[in-house]
């Protein structure tokens, strides 16, 4: 089944999911019912006060330039990296001649997700790398990951948000954060689960380990049509499976992604 059937299939069954149970008058058809569906905010607010910017990125700003007593409307001017808290990155953020914000299709900002809480386990190691051990014990839980996927981990540092720990520096100042193993991405990338557009969903800066200076995982999360949500916010809300991430953002001439407002769109049930 091609990508295209595949999401009209998606969205079939997101409407199903949907209906009310009543026939329309006109033509006996069932009425699509959308205030059914719960919405969800998987997004930090930007605020310079609370926002913490990965090392060397530009630093994160905003001016009020426009305001309703002198001007007669309110405008602030925002300065900031396209990686700047909550975002999606398009593949070409790590590969030459992979596309960018502005070669992804609209079906690659939403897809069906799946959320791995391996919050004890991160408590215990900062650097733990989430293993595919993690994900088939998930597995025989809640069943086979859907192919193209958004595969999300839930490792606890959405509380730390806003503070040093977020960062987790050491005392040589290297950073400490979970992620995925590299076996891990390519067993998904090879059975199809993150397929050619799914990706990886995390709450730190990154699906690497933050001691990973080659970015090994993101070289591979990063290629065809896949992308990686980062610094997610509110994913105790996200239930393990049966949901959808929308991705919306600045679609910017060659971005390397977008600082985003991304969304948990949840069926009823």
């Amino acid at each position: 089944m091609r990508r295209r059937e595949i999401m009209g299939a998606a969205a079939a069954g997101l409407a199903g999911a949907m209906m009310s149970g009543e026939a329309a008058e006109a033509g006996g058809r069932d009425v699509p019912r959308l205030d059914r569906l719960r919405l969800i905010s998987l997004s930090h607010v930007n605020d310079p006060a609370t926002t913490n910017v990965y090392p060397g990125d530009p630093p994160f700003e905003l001016e009020t330039i426009a305001t309703i007593e002198n001007d007669g409307y309110y405008l602030q001017f925002v300065r900031e990296g396209e990686h700047t808290g909550t975002h999606w990155g398009a593949p070409g953020h790590f590969n030459t001649g992979e596309p960018l914000a502005d070669d992804l299709d609209v079906e690659d900002l939403f897809l069906p997700a799946v959320k791995i809480d391996v919050r004890e386990k991160c408590a215990r190691n900062a650097d733990y790398e989430v293993t595919i051990a993690d994900l088939q014990a998930w597995e025989r839980r809640h069943g086979r990951i859907p192919d193209e996927s958004m595969v999300i981990i839930w490792t606890g540092w959405d509380a730390r948000w806003g503070t040093d720990a977020y960062f987790n520096f050491d005392a040589d100042g290297a950073m400490h954060q979970p992620g995925f193993a590299l076996e891990t991405i390519q067993w998904l990338v090879g059975t199809g689960r993150i397929g050619r557009r799914g990706g990886t969903g995390t709450d730190t800066f990154s699906p690497d380990v933050g001691t990973d200076t080659t970015y090994a995982v993101s070289l591979l999360v990063y290629q065809r049509h896949r992308i990686s949500l980062e610094i997610l916010a509110n994913l105790r809300a996200l239930p393990p499976t049966g949901a959808y991430v929308l991705c919306g953002g600045h679609i910017n001439k060659a971005g390397a992604g977008s600082t985003a407002l991304i969304y948990g769109i949840i069926p009823p049930g």
